[in-house]
C-alpha cells in the first residue's frame, strides 16, 4: 500500500469530442471525477505524467489527492484509455472517495515458495487459475498485490482463497473458498512409480 499521491489538474470546460481534441492537442490528456453523490467535474493533466503514471504499474490500485485550482479531491482511477497505436492515454476515469469507505478491485496475485514446492520439485506444473482476483478493499489501505504461498503444494494440490492470509479489512467479492492455483501432474507420472524412486533414494546414498 502507498500513500496517496498528489497530482495537479486543470479545470476543463468544454467537453464532448472536440474539446477532448483540443486538450490532447495541448499535451493533456482529459479526465473526469465522478461519484459521492456529487456532480460530474471534468478536467485535464499533464499527458507525459500520466503515462508514466500508467506504465509504472499498479496505477488502478493507487489513491490519487488531486489539485483543481486550490481544491483537492481524493480519487483512485477506474478506467483508462490509451491510443491503440501510440499507447498514448486518451481518458481517465476516476472515483471520489472518503475516509472509511470501501471499493470493489481487481488486486494482482504474487506466488512465492516456488523453489520449496514438493509438487513443483517433482516436475509438476503450477496452474494458475487466478491471476488477479476481485477483492473489497478500504480505500484508504488498498494493496498493491496479494501473496499467494504455494511452498506446500504436492502434485495435485490446489491452493484456495481461504488459505490466503489477506491485508485486514480486505475480503474477496465472491462468497465461496475458490481456487487460485494447483499444481498439475505431469505427462506420463505414475505415482507408485515415483513413491517407489524416493524410498530407493537413501539407499542408493
Amino acid at each position: 500500500m502507498r500513500a496517496a499521491r498528489d497530482l495537479k489538474a486543470s479545470a476543463r470546460e468544454r467537453v464532448g469530442k472536440g474539446g477532448a481534441r483540443e486538450v490532447r492537442r495541448q499535451g493533456r490528456v482529459p479526465a473526469v471525477i465522478y461519484g459521492a453523490g456529487a456532480g460530474n467535474t471534468t478536467i485535464s493533466l499533464d499527458a507525459n505524467q500520466m503515462r508514466q503514471l500508467i506504465f509504472a504499474g499498479h496505477f488502478l490500485t493507487s489513491t490519487f489527492e488531486i489539485d483543481v485550482d486550490g481544491t483537492k479531491t481524493r480519487v483512485v482511477p477506474r478506467e483508462y484509455q490509451l491510443d491503440p497505436v501510440k499507447d498514448l492515454p486518451l481518458h481517465v476515469d476516476f472515483l471520489r472517495v472518503a475516509a472509511g469507505q470501501t471499493l470493489n478491485i481487481e488486486v494482482p496475485v504474487h506466488f512465492v515458495g516456488h523453489d520449496e514446492a514438493p509438487g513443483l520439485k517433482r516436475g509438476g506444473t503450477l496452474n494458475i487459475v487466478r491471476h488477479s482476483i476481485e477483492l473489497v478493499v478500504p480505500t484508504d489501505a488498498m494493496p498493491d498485490a496479494i501473496e499467494a504461498d504455494i511452498s506446500g503444494l504436492d502434485i495435485g494440490d490446489s491452493l484456495h482463497i481461504s488459505a490466503m492470509k489477506l491485508p485486514e479489512g480486505v475480503r474477496p467479492v465472491v462468497d465461496r473458498d475458490f481456487t487460485v492455483a494447483t499444481v498439475a501432474v505431469p505427462a506420463g507420472f505414475n505415482e507408485a512409480d515415483d513413491t517407489a524412486a524416493a524410498a530407493d533414494a537413501p539407499a542408493a546414498g
